[in-house]
């Protein structure tokens, strides 16, 4: 076992031989959206980036599923294709699952990937010096709060919907490609909000993580669904948590301090990257159609966060 229990990160990997390493991981949720299909898609995606933040491949998935006796089994189907169809987009093949039933709908996967053992990229390993990359834009949580809420513009909803179906495939192989002896720690951004699983990296690197706050990227309407307090209950735990750890700049707002706490779901790739080799990243990435922002810095320290 390369990587267990001992230490918290995204997935388990088990070493097979000298070439192949096994990844391991699952993750399964109620709905975000109103649509079956997307919220499907979404459920795909966000277990797989667990296999993408270890700098593997997915082979194939278990659908995890609990469904009310109650509703259309049509919904289910639409749930189902969703996420079958985002797993077949990885490359990957669904090989069965398990359901029972619920009062509440739910829905994820079980995913085993591959990865070289000497090419495993881990939550740990962040240098000074080195800058923070992400790969999808902030602020599902407040969005998908909205939407149930009915303050939601579609539109906005829409752009949510899209960012967080996106697989992070892409962004992942760019950073495999430019290799570990530059990427030194990745981590996916999903309910722990931006701030609290950079903490998870930044204590585990024994380094502190300066975010600049202009620099972050907020989907659109994230910024005004947070100035109306319109945040999921996460957020506030997230922040009762995490803010022990994090030093925000005078001039950042509470909404803005709350949105940096907002949870995410299949967020995107937070990676630290040698500086010299960020730009090279970013267009990487973006040539693969994804997207990519530098979103801060690594220093000497401790694991404190700090926003600025």
């Amino acid at each position: 076992m390369l990587i267990g229990l001992a230490e918290p990160d995204d997935a388990a990997v088990y070493k097979l031989n000298d070439q192949q390493a096994i990844i391991s991981t699952t993750d399964f949720f109620p709905p975000v959206v109103d649509d079956p299909y997307a919220f499907g898609a979404i459920a795909a995606a966000n277990a797989l980036s667990d296999v993408y933040a270890m700098g593997g491949e997915p082979l194939f998935a278990i659908n995890l599923v609990a469904f009310p006796d109650t509703l259309d089994l049509a919904i289910l189907t639409d749930i189902l294709r969703g996420g079958g169809e985002n797993i077949k987009a990885a490359g990957a093949v669904i090989a069965g699952g398990h359901t029972v039933t619920d009062k509440e709908p739910k829905y994820g996967l079980a995913v085993t990937g591959v990865v070289h053992p000497e090419r495993i990229f881990t939550k740990g390993g962040a240098q000074p010096g080195d800058a923070l990359i992400l790969t999808k834009p902030l602020g599902t949580g407040v969005i998908t709060t909205a939407l149930k809420r009915e303050q939601a513009d579609p539109a906005h909803v829409q752009a949510a919907v899209e960012s967080m179906m996106r697989l992070n495939q892409s962004a992942a192989r760019a950073a495999t490609a430019l290799g570990k002896p530059h990427i030194h720690a990745i981590t996916d951004i999903t309910g722990y909000s931006l701030l609290g699983h950079a903490h998870e990296m930044a204590h585990l690197s024994a380094a502190n993580f300066t975010f600049w706050f202009d620099a972050l990227p907020w989907l659109p309407g994230a910024r005004e669904y947070a100035q109306l307090g319109t945040f999921p209950g996460g957020t506030t735990r997230n922040a009762d948590y995490f803010r022990q750890w994090t030093d925000f700049a005078p001039t950042i707002s509470e909404e803005a301090q709350m949105l940096c706490f907002d949870p995410q779901t299949s967020g995107g790739l937070l990676i630290a990257v040698a500086a010299a080799y960020a730009d090279g990243l970013i267009e990487a990435i973006e040539r693969g159609g994804a997207w990519a922002w530098k979103i801060g810095s690594v220093n000497a320290g401790s694991g404190r966060i700090i926003v600025r």
